[in-house]
């Protein structure tokens, strides 16, 4: 599995200068320490097995709801695999988990994979006098009590995620 930070420091505990000062500078949050362990503990899980040619981007974590933003190989991950590896990291994390395939890096594919099993109705762009841009995406009000969260921290992390402002709007 490729990480920012080096294996061995992750795995010790104790960090290089190297990986420290990226600690420090918060290119990687002391909170991802943990979920890098936990993920290279499980690499040597023959259910798991997949995880050896995972790259690792970040994790973003919002009250008690964690998503980590990975990039999969293509041949061996399926929804399945994603989900069992989501419950895994919620038992040995006690936080629940979400895991996001990076490989396609839009706000569809991103929104469709955070609150999943809600469905999306569609995603509309606001271009604001300021020039920024703010995504609404919509979601069924019927499927409302499936998102994995509530609306502010998925909005929130979504967000983080995708660099500009979203809001989730139920019709």
């Amino acid at each position: 599995m490729k990480i920012p930070l080096d294996q061995i420091c992750v795995k010790s505990g104790v960090l290089c200068p190297r990986c420290q000062g990226l600690v420090d500078s918060r290119a990687v949050e002391p909170y991802e320490i943990e979920v890098m362990k936990a993920l290279l503990d499980l690499e040597n899980n023959p259910d798991f097995k997949f995880l050896k040619d995972l790259v690792y981007y970040k994790a973003v974590k919002s009250g008690n709801f964690l998503v980590l933003l990975l990039q999969f190989p293509d041949f061996s991950t399926t929804p399945r695999l994603i989900s069992k590896l989501d419950k895994q990291l919620t038992e040995m994390l006690g936080i629940k988990v979400r895991v996001i395939d990076r490989s396609s890096n839009n706000i569809k594919s991103v929104a469709l994979q955070l609150i999943m099993p809600a469905r999306v109705s569609g995603i509309n762009t606001l271009w604001l006098p300021d020039g920024s841009t703010q995504y609404i995406v919509r979601i069924p009000r019927s499927d409302s009590r499936y998102l994995p969260a509530s609306k502010e921290v998925i909005e929130e992390v979504l967000s983080s995620l995708v660099g500009n402002s979203v809001r989730i709007r139920t019709e």
